[in-house]
C-alpha cells in the first residue's frame, strides 16, 4: 500500500532502510544471545546479500527486483533459523 501513497523512490528507500536494521539487529544475536562462528557467518553472508538486493531494487526499481527481493526474504528467514539451530547444534567460539 505505501507506493500507491508514497511512490515508488520512498518505498524502496523504506525498504533499504529496514532492511539495514534487520541486518544490524541479526548481528546483536550473537552478543547478546551468545550466538557462535556459525550463526555470525550465516548472518552476514545472508544480511549483505540482503541489504545488496534492497540497494539494487533502490537504485533501480523494476517489479522484477521487488519480487526477487520478496522471495530471497522468504528464504533469508528460514535460512537465518536454520543457523541458529545449527549453530546451537555445533557450537564453535568465534
Amino acid at each position: 500500500m505505501l507506493p500507491a501513497v508514497r511512490g515508488e523512490r520512498t518505498t524502496t528507500w523504506n525498504i533499504l532502510l529496514y532492511t539495514v536494521v534487520l541486518f544490524a539487529v541479526s548481528m546483536l544475536l550473537f552478543p547478546v544471545a551468545r550466538m557462535g562462528a556459525i550463526y555470525l557467518a550465516a548472518a552476514v553472508a545472508l544480511g549483505a546479500v540482503f541489504v545488496g538486493k534492497a540497494a539494487k531494487l533502490w537504485r533501480r526499481t523494476s517489479p522484477a527486483l521487488a519480487w526477487g527481493l520478496f522471495r530471497y526474504s522468504i528464504n533469508y528467514l528460514g535460512l537465518l533459523f536454520a543457523a541458529v539451530m545449527v549453530d546451537r547444534l555445533i557450537h564453535i567460539s568465534a
